[in-house]
């Protein structure tokens, strides 16, 4: 039977973008004429999301707690000219010289209260008197903002991942500390060496220092490993290490055990002997076999695991007549490790290849800036560093933030998940790159943006998310939860 309706019941589309005060069609072509206005214009309209994240977590109670300050004293103070220096990197400017491209940017100037901002070489006479004590104080000034990131976030990791990972920065000039060393891409220049860790879960850097460019030794990896419990949250319990060939040393070792850290570092040099019966395959498609053993190399004072995994070469077979290989271990390429784990021999070896994602966090951080060499001198060159990676840590905190109002929001037409997936340079275009005005109504300053840009709903959702944190008490106030580590007086 067919039933008939005089009534349509079919849904009618609806848009999900803006509908109202839709523009015209414009007509512009080589005789459009052109003027000027006197109306303050900003291309870094996603500052404003920046300048709420400071004032969410106190960042001037904690650079005041925990920053120390050079005795050159500057007239705007050290906290602008530090968060000034920030804002330059955190735009994506990597020179101090850059600042000549944003002195009379409407957004920064209302920052500093300015009608202009000072010259560029204001700030690199600033850079120029800091030193290795102010470097110092950048990586507290981390942990303190790290700690309390994560209270606000409700990040409660009881077990870590951190990766250990050294480059190497070419240099063109004649900048103290540089040596000719491991420069795959410059062979022959000379260059800096500095070692970064990042945490695996967040993607942040945790620890990090320039140093010269010459190979890391057994001391220094010691020291900069007994280093790392000092800055991590209160949260955490247990940490897994993982380094490549580089950091293998009994020092390195020893330092390891000290801090009961976990940890799985590749082997250099070490030739741990295997037993030949005890090879085993846990993927039967495959010819990829794993073995371990307990070893004590030459001049170590305790003998640990090792564990290796052999793959066989692969043998062309051309029809010329090939020469046989006379040693088993001609056929097979090897992969050791130094583990304090348990458990198979191949769960282990699964786990250090998950480290390969720190080449990515590097090379990511040496675009943000790392590769600018500031000065002739290197404990300005030290600061910059840490300036540099400060910068690249709030970048990532913003993209965590940009995750959770993600989460916390059911609108369709406000979606930043692709925010908190791209790189930094994806998530600057979709953030900080876009149009604002800054005009005066009822006697006080406001940012307008361009209802037609399709950005615009993104940023302004997710600076009411920011708003809404910043009315509520803040987490890392409330006594509940795990202990602080870096609780500042209230």
């Amino acid at each position: 039977m067919v039933k008939r309706r005089k009534k349509n019941i079919s849904k009618k589309c609806t848009s999900k973008g803006f509908t109202g005060n839709q523009a015209n069609a414009r007509k512009i072509n080589a005789s459009t004429e052109y003027n000027t206005c006197t109306e303050r214009l900003s291309p870094f309209g996603g500052l404003l999301a920046l300048i709420k994240f400071l004032d969410l977590f106190d960042f001037y109670e904690i650079f005041n707690y925990t920053y120390k300050a050079p005795k050159r004293e500057p007239k705007l103070g050290h906290y602008f000219m530090v968060v000034g220096i920030l804002m330059l990197l955190f735009i994506g400017f990597n020179r101090i010289w850059h600042f000549v491209y944003v002195r009379l940017d409407a957004m920064l100037c209302g920052f500093f209260r300015v009608d202009r901002l000072p010259v560029s070489s204001t700030f690199w006479r600033y850079v120029d008197s800091m030193g290795i004590n102010q470097g110092q104080s950048l990586l507290k000034i981390m942990s303190v903002l790290r700690e309390r990131v994560w209270k606000q976030l409700h990040l409660s990791y009881g077990r870590i991942k951190v990766d250990i990972d050294t480059t190497v920065e070419t240099l063109y000039g004649d900048q103290q500390g540089g040596r000719k060393g491991h420069n795959t891409k410059n062979r022959g220049k000379k260059g800096y060496r500095p070692v970064l860790c990042f945490i695996e879960q967040t993607r942040e850097y945790l620890i990090g220092k320039l140093r010269k460019g010459e190979t890391i030794s057994g001391k220094e990896t010691a020291e900069f490993i007994a280093q790392i419990r000092d800055h991590l949250p209160g949260c955490v319990q247990e940490v897994l290490l993982r380094a490549d060939g580089e950091f293998l040393s009994w020092e390195s070792i020893a330092s390891a055990m000290n801090a009961g850290f976990q940890f799985i570092i590749a082997n250099k040099g070490c030739n741990p002997p295997f037993v030949r019966g005890d090879w085993y395959r846990p993927y039967k498609r495959k010819d990829i076999e794993f073995n371990s053993c307990i070893y004590q190399p030459t001049g170590w004072q305790a003998p640990c695991r090792f564990v290796v995994m052999r793959i066989p070469k692969e043998i062309e077979t051309t029809g010329q007549p090939i020469q046989r290989m006379i040693f088993e271990e001609d056929r097979y390429t090897y992969r050791i490790f130094c583990t304090n784990l348990s458990g198979p021999a191949h769960n282990v070896v699964e786990q250090y290849d998950k480290r390969a994602d720190v080449e990515n966090l590097v090379g990511e951080a040496k675009r943000e800036g790392l590769g600018a060499i500031p000065s002739a001198k290197f404990k300005n060159n030290y600061a910059f560093f840490q300036l540099v990676m400060l910068a690249y840590n709030i970048w990532r905190y913003m993209k965590l933030l940009a995750a959770v109002s993600e989460s916390n929001d059911h609108n369709d037409t406000a979606r930043v998940k692709d925010l908190a997936a791209n790189t930094i340079r994806i998530a600057r275009l979709k953030l900080l790159f876009i149009a604002a005005k800054v005009v005066k109504d009822q006697n006080r300053d406001k940012v307008k943006y361009s209802i037609h840009d399709a950005r615009t709903p993104i940023l302004i959702k997710f600076m009411q998310f920011l708003d809404a944190a910043r009315s509520k008490p803040k987490e890392w106030v409330k006594s509940n939860g795990w202990h602080q580590n870096f609780a500042m007086a209230h």
